[in-house]
């Protein structure tokens, strides 16, 4: 793989970062702002939600620069928005904040998939986009422990401190180490990409992924309290097990974006009947230490194995300049299962049967997706038959 796509990871690895490491902060900042977990917990539906909206916007409107330049700039808005965060005196600055930094989120994936296909042969896209998305599965691994004990100890403003020197380091490294656009992107065809963005096929492909993602996180989100408050881990041991959630997502990505290239529809099929059983599975165990433990890095894996091939099916049946717009959508619909999963959880907490009951939830997304990826596939099949030869 080129040196140019390690440098998209690094630019991921500090959104990656900024994006989780809420998680096992979440008591943190909700005692020190004086807001419930739950409320807390929307810091992280706010942030998807801002992905969501700044994904397809920011595409469009950087549709007519150069590809290096889009994700210099969207790397300088990541890091403003997380010094804000480090600075916010309250619960809303902190959430207008959070909206600040999510806005260059979509579009850096987005355009930086579209660039990462560009960097390999055509046999291999799929896992060039696994290598990107690698970053997110490293910040898991290394970045959001490292902040959440250093939220736990020195306080959760410094973790964003220290996230927005990531975000200087990942500048500089993506302003040296990514090529020069030969020239400047083809802007965006209003009329026909918007028009792929409404075919039957593409709109499946979205809800799959919403519905996805939307089972990770009904969990992921709530993780520090579902393991302190109902396994009985102490808070010391959270961080440790971040690690091998951490490890779950790297193993499964590296799988998923492998499967993918041999064969993409199959590859989701795969991924997401693992993803199902492994929640009802913790479901079932969350009182035994040992087997949850296995069961976090297990669902990590089940789960981030989706990513790459979701999102080269979504870029598959885009055309053209409307790759990256077609690319930034699916970004948004990965973070609007994140926004759906947390709020989910959080009305399972507050007003639902609990903690202990959240990935039971959970499960139920990645199941519904699975049938839905089988109709589209079905679909896609008698399409195909019908076509003229």
């Amino acid at each position: 793989m080129p040196l140019a796509l390690y440098a998209l990871t690094v630019g991921a690895f500090g959104i990656g970062v900024t994006e989780f490491v809420i998680m096992g902060l979440l008591i943190e900042v909700g005692a020190d702002l004086g807001v419930s977990i739950a409320a807390a917990g929307l810091l992280i539906s706010g942030y998807a939600l801002g992905v969501v909206f700044g994904a397809p916007i920011l595409t469009a409107i950087s549709s007519r620069w150069r590809r290096k330049s889009v994700l210099i700039a969207l790397m300088v808005i990541f890091t403003i928005g997380n010094a804000a965060c480090a600075l916010a005196p309250n619960y809303e600055t902190l959430m207008l904040a959070r909206l600040v930094a999510a806005l260059a989120h979509g579009t850096f994936f987005g355009v930086g998939s579209v660039v990462a296909t560009s960097l390999v042969a055509p046999e291999r896209r799929a896992s060039a986009i696994a290598v990107m998305f690698t970053g997110l599965t490293v910040a898991n691994i290394a970045g959001v422990p490292f902040g959440t004990w250093l939220g736990q100890e020195y306080g959760w403003r410094m973790t964003f401190w220290a996230v927005s020197i990531v975000g200087l380091v990942a500048l500089a490294v993506l302003t040296i180490c990514l090529p020069k656009d030969k020239q400047d992107a083809e802007p965006l065809d209003w009329r026909s990409d918007f028009a792929t963005m409404t075919r039957p096929q593409v709109l499946f492909g979205l809800a799959v992924t919403v519905l996805g993602c939307a089972g990770v996180f009904t969990v992921f989100t709530y993780i520090a309290p579902v393991l302190t408050e109902v396994t009985g881990f102490s808070d010391a041991a959270v961080s440790p097990i971040l690690l091998v959630f951490g490890g779950g997502l790297i193993l499964g990505n590296l799988v998923g974006g492998r499967l993918a290239d041999h064969n993409l529809d199959r590859s989701i099929l795969i991924t997401l009947l693992a993803l199902g059983p492994s929640l009802l599975l913790m479901f079932l165990l969350l009182n035994d230490k040992t087997l949850t433990v296995a069961l976090v890095g297990l669902v990590g894996a089940a789960g981030f194995s989706t990513v790459a091939p979701l999102q080269m099916r979504i870029m598959a049946k885009a055309e053209g300049a409307g790759q990256a717009l077609a690319s930034s959508f699916n970004i948004a619909a990965f973070n609007l299962g994140n926004a759906l999963g947390a709020w989910i959880g959080g009305i399972t907490i507050d007003r639902g049967p609990g903690l202990a009951a959240l990935p039971l939830v959970a499960a139920i997304f990645p199941l519904a997706a699975l049938g839905l990826s089988i109709l589209a596939q079905r679909r896609d099949q008698r399409t195909a038959s019908h076509a003229p030869r």
